[in-house]
């Protein structure tokens, strides 16, 4: 796999699923195999950045996972704010831009101070977007952007019949980017769990048992290659891969 092959994927998304499995095979607490989880996520980042993937967006916490027992959800966001102290200026060296998707409201006051501070220095970076998907939910989202271009239609008059699924796009967290042609997610789960319901239309699928942690950069060159054999035809006939 070499970098700017032209069959590599423009945008991959990852659900990084199997932490807390992880974690209990070997005998250590949840929290461990979310540490072991975030220094792979930094990898796979770095493996992007060296193929020349122009987009990775990462399913960090969902609107559901506020589920979880307290002290781990305050253990997660706690492991996010240090995280970012951490990598955030090394991913700026690296050309990096860093972008969070998701209600940002619910956040710790800290962490979204961070987030905004960081989504400003990186703005301009090239290299690489890096979307994290923090207190993200697919029909959260689709409902959030509803309510905007509502708002839209009634301050400008606009017919309901005249609305395109260009103007709704817009209004959704990924609006200037295109749609993942890649989902993976780890850990043997085969759903996609209300991450991106209206970006993956047409998103090529990858499952794999291997639980994040133990997910590698060669298992993610591994599912590019699986990538680069589907035959794309976005509804048509046409065989071959279509952009």
């Amino acid at each position: 796999m070499q970098p700017g092959d032209p069959g590599l994927p423009t945008h991959v998304a990852i659900i990084m699923d199997g932490n807390g499995r992880w974690a209990r095979k070997r005998n250590l607490p949840r929290t461990a195999g979310h540490e072991a989880g975030l220094q792979v996520a930094r990898e796979i980042t770095q493996e992007c950045v060296r193929l020349g993937i122009k987009y990775l967006t990462l399913y960090a916490f969902s609107t559901e996972n506020w589920k979880r027992p307290k002290q781990e959800v305050s253990f997660l966001m706690n492991l996010f704010y240090q995280s970012l102290q951490q990598v955030a200026t090394e991913l700026h060296n690296e050309d990096v831009r860093i972008r969070f998707i998701g209600n940002k409201d619910q956040l710790p006051a800290k962490l979204t101070a961070l987030i905004t501070e960081v989504e400003a220095r990186t703005a301009q970076n090239k290299k690489l977007t890096l979307n994290l998907a923090i207190n993200y939910g697919g029909r959260s989202e689709i409902i959030r952007a509803v309510r905007e271009l509502v708002k839209k239609a009634q301050k400008e008059g606009l017919a309901p019949e005249t609305i395109t699924e260009e103007q709704f796009a817009r209004f959704l967290f990924t609006t200037d980017q295109p749609d993942p042609d890649l989902l993976i997610r780890t850990s043997g789960e085969q759903r996609i769990s209300n991450f991106m319901l209206w970006q993956t239309a047409y998103t090529e699928l990858y499952f794999t048992s291997t639980l994040w942690p133990d997910f590698s950069p060669a298992e993610f060159r591994a599912a590019l290659a699986a990538y680069k054999t589907r035959s794309r035809r976005f509804g048509g006939i046409k065989e071959g891969r279509t952009k």
